[in-house]
């Protein structure tokens, strides 16, 4: 009996001692980032949730919307967006971090619309995204800044307080009672229009720097400088000769509608 009742009670001490490990196996404990964790290319700062949700409204993002996150870190920025509806893919360099995001993916009940990918963000595949939504340093930006011109026009790209050199954003708004990392900026990626188009009565030459065009409107006898020009997506709209004037690109084909005037189709030199 006493062997028996010391037999007992050494299983039930070795029970107790030993929650999380069987037959010498130990339980491996939960990963949890820190803020300002050194990565490959930048260092963590998650986006707080009030800025996630604010970028998120500025891109319209909807359940048609394949959102990409570059540097995804804990997958907020996925996450959200799959909580609307939306699928999206987040590219994480940090195998723990993308770990982290496929669980609190899970846990949020949206593993099926977030995908979380390990790998180089600067080698990621997100020529199909329709938004993208990233909290990257300008230096990392400008890395990325062909790849981000060769998205479809109208391809929303909504940054956290960090622009792309040179790019003027297309909405600002800013987070109140916030001390730091509290500005939305939204990019719509422009359809290339640089340029000389022309038509039987008229030629159009245009310049471009992303959102902003600029150069001369001939129709005819006469020639206009061309001012506040800009293209958003696939629409372009400027001022020349007094008139204002509206028009949609497709490809190497334009066409241009003046106010009060004759729509004119035009193609791209050279095409």
């Amino acid at each position: 009996m006493r062997r028996t009742l010391v037999f007992a009670l050494s299983v039930t001490m070795t029970l107790t001692l030993l929650p999380g490990r069987l037959a010498g196996q130990q339980a491996t404990p939960t990963f949890e980032p820190e803020v300002g964790q050194p990565g490959k290319d930048v260092v963590w700062v998650p986006t707080t949730p009030e800025l996630v949700e604010m970028m998120l409204d500025m891109a319209k993002v909807t359940p048609k919307d394949f959102v990409v996150d570059l540097g995804s870190g804990d997958g907020r920025n996925i996450i959200a967006a799959a909580k609307r509806g939306a699928t999206g893919v987040g590219f994480e360099y940090n195998p723990d971090m993308v770990e982290l995001s496929r669980r609190l993916a899970r846990e949020a009940g949206v593993a099926d619309k977030a995908t979380f990918v390990q790998g180089d963000m600067f080698e990621a595949d997100f020529s199909k995204a329709t938004v993208l939504a990233l909290f990257l340093l300008t230096d990392n930006l400008d890395k990325l800044k062909d790849k981000f011109l060769r998205l479809r026009p109208g391809t929303r790209i909504v940054l956290n307080t960090f622009g792309v050199t040179g790019w003027e954003a297309d909405e600002t708004e800013r987070l109140e009672n916030c001390s730091s990392w509290c500005t939305s900026m939204l990019y719509i990626v422009p359809a290339p229009v640089a340029g000389t188009w022309t038509w039987p009565q008229g030629e159009l030459v245009l310049t471009q720097e992303f959102q902003k065009v600029s150069g001369s409107l001939a129709n005819g006898t006469t020639k206009a400088e061309i001012t506040d020009g800009r293209v958003r997506g696939d629409q372009v709209t400027f001022m020349a000769g007094g008139r204002s004037y509206s028009g949609r690109v497709a490809g190497d084909r334009i066409e241009i509608n003046p106010s009060g005037g004759t729509p004119m189709t035009g193609t791209r030199a050279g095409s």
